[in-house]
């Protein structure tokens, strides 16, 4: 693999990894897979086994060259950049211990990876999810369940972004009859969105029991604070559901958004009419519906859904 102070600087740094870093015995295995590799593909490239001073001297061009070697023989982007980050720290690694340094790695940008679109729950499960019962016993108040049930059911309800559902104000907050909410979303971009009576329902439910006075400009959702609630809160509670429901990874507080959007389009209604609620940026902002037009996608959404 290399030369005798190569060999040792690798053993210690597998040693290092597996015993102070605590990676994971699988991660540990394919970093020292990854180095492997890297030092085989060296000795091809200079016709040696490479020794410590070819390794420091390394340029970005000759790190380029062992990545593209790996993708000539089928290797995925996400493996590539498990790979770069493995070689990233084993150079950090070598700094550390007085070996020298190399910037090289540092210039080598990691691989673009397959931006993954948040897969739709089904209603059931969407549904589970939003109404899952309080998951920590007596520990938890019941004014707090009833606060992430609301948050979830905006997100499921209306198609809202967490952070849109956690921005809203006292003064917003759908009740008394109101079908419909505005909300800012990216780019600072107004829309309207749909409010389902079960959604109001909850939402009027946790203001029935939150302890903490709230004036019309304050955080609509607090914590037991009475600051803005955090959204770490949401997805732990979203992950502690999937555990005790036995959901898939894939149920997350995103997946609420994308579900809304999917059941309504499989109700029929229109997929620019649903890309506008869902505030994408790709639509043009200032063409608006009337009133006929959202009532039409309110109650297509809520035939969709009986028991709202």
């Amino acid at each position: 693999m290399g030369s005798r102070l190569v060999r040792e600087a690798v053993e210690d740094w597998l040693a290092y990894i597996g015993t102070e870093r605590q990676l994971a015995a699988k991660t540990a295995e394919a970093y020292g897979r990854d180095i492997r590799q890297f030092l085989a593909f060296l000795a091809g490239h200079f016709g040696r086994a490479p020794d410590m001073k070819q390794l420091l001297g390394l340029s970005a061009r000759d790190v380029r060259a062992f990545l593209a070697a790996r993708r000539a023989r089928k290797v995925e982007s996400r493996s590539l950049a498990r790979t770069l980050s493995a070689l990233r720290m084993f150079y950090r690694f070598l700094e550390r211990r007085g070996y020298g340094k190399n910037d090289a790695i540092r210039a080598v940008a990691l691989p673009k990876l397959p931006h993954g679109v948040p897969k739709p729950l089904t209603a059931p499960k969407a549904t589970a999810l939003v109404e899952s019962p309080d998951l920590d016993g007596e520990d938890v108040a019941e004014w707090i369940a009833a606060r992430d049930t609301a948050v979830l059911a905006l997100l499921y309800g209306s198609g809202l972004r967490i952070s849109e559902a956690l921005s809203l104000k006292r003064k917003d907050a759908p009740v008394k009859g109101r079908d419909m909410l505005r909300v800012t979303g990216k780019g600072s971009k107004t829309r309207v969105v749909p409010v389902l009576p079960i959604v109001r329902q909850a939402v009027k439910r946790y203001l029935a029991l939150c302890p903490i006075k709230m004036g019309a400009d304050d955080p609509l959702f607090v914590g037991t604070r009475g600051k803005q609630l955090s959204p770490r809160l949401i997805q732990l509670r979203v992950a502690r559901a999937r555990t005790a429901l036995g959901l898939p990874e894939t149920a997350t507080p995103h997946a609420l958004r994308h579900s809304f959007a999917t059941h309504l389009l499989g109700a029929g209604a229109d997929l620019r009419a649903i890309q506008e609620l869902l505030g994408h940026a790709s639509l043009s902002t200032t063409q608006g519906y009337t009133e006929v037009d959202r009532a039409h996608l309110l109650k297509t959404y809520t035939a969709a859904h009986p028991r709202a």
